[in-house]
């Protein structure tokens, strides 16, 4: 059974940075994808960020392109997403997902989620 568990969430001035990261166990970095998603009050979950396991490519959606970098330590079975300068339209609950088989940046191609991490941008 996979498990996720994300950390790292919390509140910050715009411009500043964080680091979130996402336990993973029962899991394997073989193969499939393993991505950020986020969502604010109102509005749907958005993909932010997805790493191709077996290759490590990396996939950005537009609005954080330049400014969050994913990466993984599969030694440590672990997911970051480092955030930097941060904006007020960042805040959002922030989930970590994972397939064994899909990728993308659409919540329907993954089976596996975390319970979420709060991260709070004020200006």
């Amino acid at each position: 059974q996979v498990h996720l568990v994300e950390s790292g969430g919390g509140s910050v001035q715009a411009g500043g940075s964080l680091r979130l990261s996402c336990g993973a166990s029962g899991y394997t970095y073989r193969r499939g994808c393993m991505a950020w998603f986020r969502q604010a009050p109102g509005k749907e979950r958005e993909g932010v960020a997805l790493i191709i396991n077996a290759s490590g490519y990396t996939i950005y959606t537009d609005s954080v392109k330049g400014r969050f970098t994913i990466s993984r330590d599969s030694a440590k079975s672990t997911l970051y997403l480092q955030m930097n300068s941060l904006k007020p339209e960042d805040t959002a609950m922030y989930y970590c997902a994972a397939d064994l088989w899909r990728c993308g940046l659409d919540q329907g191609q993954y089976t596996y989620w975390g319970q979420g991490t709060q991260v709070t941008v004020s200006s």
